[in-house]
């Protein structure tokens, strides 16, 4: 006879949890990933009752152009951070994996060392209708990595575009990495991405790229210094590194721990995580919102027809959105 399924329990869960146990984390991430609504009010329940254990780790992004080398240098930084006493949860925030899925397999085998460390974890995002929804998701699981005794989250984001400024709203610190050779590549930087960045690395500054990468880093250095600094705590510094090698990762570990020193003096740090709290309510509001009117019985016909004659351009945008909002019962 094949013994029923046991029954999910939010309260255990979270004390396999808090224990350490990364079975009861890996189990914790799924609930939080569930579309099923009774999933979804038991992982409510799960971060309700974990929430005292969280906020206490350093939550770091990391960004950079296909190639750049992300993967080699986080798998670099965390073991070195593991071999400091630290431990490291890996998050990759990927939009394209809304369309492949996304696979554990490939994450954990562009990270080999830490992939068998056992003070490391890695996680990529879910599969999820919208990057909104990857990003949620990733916000829910660094949570629970942290009650998990995590106290080092890496952000990746493996895509590019919107990823950047997602992720950068829901760490402390965020890094791009940058190749060697700045000519034609800096000629093609976003202004938004040096904007957010709170530190630049050239990365592959080992052998014959160190030259290059010495160069690179003074014309990113003089790119960033026409930008006013978005804190007035903090001038982002650019450095040269080699994920490879194994070079300037020390140091820039050391600069990150000087922005999160220098900034929490300030009051700066913890007013950045009480705003990225309340932009994430309304984020989820939002998304709640948009589930529900398309969920809805009275507009999710309407809805249809509505897309087709707005498409059409019979019908304007404007008139469609009051007739939707009126279905479900927004009045101005």
């Amino acid at each position: 006879m094949t013994k029923a399924p046991t029954r999910l329990d939010p309260d255990q869960l979270a004390t396999d949890l808090t224990a350490g146990k990364r079975a009861a984390l890996a189990r914790a991430i799924t609930l939080v990933e569930s579309k099923k609504s009774e999933h979804r009010h038991m992982a409510h329940q799960l971060i309700q009752n974990v929430l005292p254990l969280t906020g206490k780790a350093l939550r770091v992004g990391i960004t950079g152009v296909p190639g750049v080398g992300k993967s080699t240098t986080i798998d670099t930084l965390g073991s070195n951070l593991t071999a400091a006493g630290h431990k490291v949860a890996v998050l990759a925030v990927d939009p394209s994996s809304t369309r492949t899925g996304g696979s554990i397999l490939g994450d954990k085998t562009r990270m080999a060392r830490l992939a068998v460390d056992r003070n490391a974890f890695i996680r990529p995002s879910p599969s999820a209708g919208t990057l909104g929804g990857v990003a949620a998701k990733t916000r829910e699981t660094m949570l629970l990595c942290e009650a998990a005794g995590f106290d080092v989250i890496l952000v990746e984001t493996v895509g590019i575009g919107q990823s950047e400024t997602t992720v950068a709203d829901m760490v402390d610190f965020f890094l791009v990495l940058m190749l060697p050779g700045a000519g034609d590549e800096l000629q093609g930087i976003k202004k938004g991405v040096l904007e957010i960045a709170d530190m630049i690395a050239v990365n592959k500054a080992d052998g014959d790229g160190a030259l290059r990468a010495r160069s690179a880093a003074s014309d990113y250095r003089a790119a960033l210094h026409i930008l006013a600094p978005k804190s007035p705590n903090w001038s982002p510094p650019v450095i040269t590194v080699s994920g490879l090698a194994n070079e300037g990762l020390d140091h820039l570990w050391d600069q990150i721990e000087v922005f999160r020193d220098r900034t929490s003096s300030s009051g700066e740090w913890q007013e950045k995580r009480s705003q990225q709290q309340v932009a994430w309510m309304w984020d989820l509001l939002q998304q709640r919102m948009m589930d529900s009117v398309k969920s809805n019985r009275k507009t999710a016909d309407r809805l249809k027809d509505l897309e087709v004659s707005v498409r059409d351009g019979t019908t304007a945008v404007s008139y469609a959105v009051d007739e939707l909002a009126s279905l479900i019962g927004l009045q101005d």
